[in-house]
């Protein structure tokens, strides 16, 4: 071989190796569909994140609600209220590839840091399951507040707050064994929960109380709240930036996300969106947000730099929440 051959044979080399190795990057950063549940319509539909086109529709159960995205982006993990269990749906094949039973009433879902386990709100019940993925067996069932609905795990994966929407509480439950940590009110009727990366801090959403609660997560005490609008507006999902400086919140029966300023703990501003948003998410890298709006059956598609909505995608039925995945 020429030396000349045999310089062009590295290059091409090399340039496949750097695209080798970026690939995982680019998958984690750039979306590939957009998974939205239709809780009425017992399915799961796949949008292009490019495009915004249906992909595909898929039927996965009865009442499907909350969804959590595994680890490596390949499984998501959806909610069946009426069937008393979680379905495992592979994003490569496109199908349900497993059945999890979780207990009476599952409302929403939420994994280990390392996606071993999977943790569900009993709604009905009043209880939290928690079920080992590989062998189904189930861990602990514990009791909670009144209905419980949001589900959240602690970055460190030890411990996981659930909301009770009826006593308007928040249970802490060791992650490990469900053991009852503590208990404290927060708005009426808790809805979602998200915490910051370290774990120093949690957001409550309170649906009938028009609030987001700020909570220390380290010592599972309330230290202050923000009040939305006038507190008849229902918010509901939460997403937090990347910079933790903003919150965003669907904010349900005023048609709107609130964009809250977590310094100064208020509302900076509001974009206009669907119907009844309900589940919400943002992008990794924080530039675009989509929330599932329950009445008009859609999902809006946010600029978060220009604060409008650039996109409306028809998904039809009712949609309760919305994953990216990459």
């Amino acid at each position: 071989m020429s030396a000349r051959l045999a310089a062009n044979a590295v290059r091409s080399l090399a340039t496949v190796a750097a695209l080798a190795s970026a690939a995982p990057a680019l998958a984690q950063s750039a979306p590939r569909w957009l998974v939205v549940s239709d809780e009425p319509g017992n399915r799961l539909v796949l949008l292009s994140a490019a495009t915004g086109q249906m992909v595909d529709s898929v039927a996965i159960g009865g009442r499907p609600r909350g969804m959590a995205l595994s680890p490596d982006g390949r499984r998501v993990y959806v909610a069946l209220g009426n069937d008393d269990a979680v379905a495992v749906f592979d994003v490569r094949s496109r199908r349900v590839v497993e059945r999890i039973p979780v207990g009476k009433d599952p409302e929403q879902v939420a994994l280990s840091p390392n996606g071993a386990r999977a943790y569900v709100s009993n709604e009905e019940i009043a209880r939290a399951t928690a079920v080992d993925v590989a062998t189904k067996r189930v861990r602990f069932t514990s009791p909670v507040g009144t209905e419980p609905e949001g589900v959240g795990v602690a970055p460190n994966g030890r411990k996981i707050y659930v909301t009770g929407e009826s006593d308007s509480s928040v249970t802490v439950l060791d992650a490990s064994t469900g053991r009852r940590i503590t208990r404290f009110a927060v708005g009426s009727r808790p809805r979602f929960v998200v915490f910051t990366r370290d774990g120093a801090r949690a957001f409550v959403s309170a649906e009938n109380g028009g609030t987001v609660t700020y909570v220390d997560a380290r010592a599972d005490t309330v230290v202050g709240a923000v009040t939305i609008g006038n507190r008849t507006t229902r918010p509901t999902g939460l997403a937090l930036s990347p910079d933790e400086k903003t919150l965003y919140l669907a904010n349900g029966r005023a048609n709107e996300v609130a964009i809250i300023d977590v310094a100064s703990r208020s509302v900076s501003a509001t974009i206009p969106v669907g119907e009844r948003p309900w589940g919400i998410t943002l992008s990794r890298d924080g530039r675009t947000l989509y929330t599932a709006n329950g009445r008009s059956g859609s999902v809006s598609v946010i600029d978060v730099s220009s604060r409008r909505v650039t996109q409306t995608l028809t998904v039809g039925g009712r949609p309760y929440t919305v994953l990216l995945v990459p």
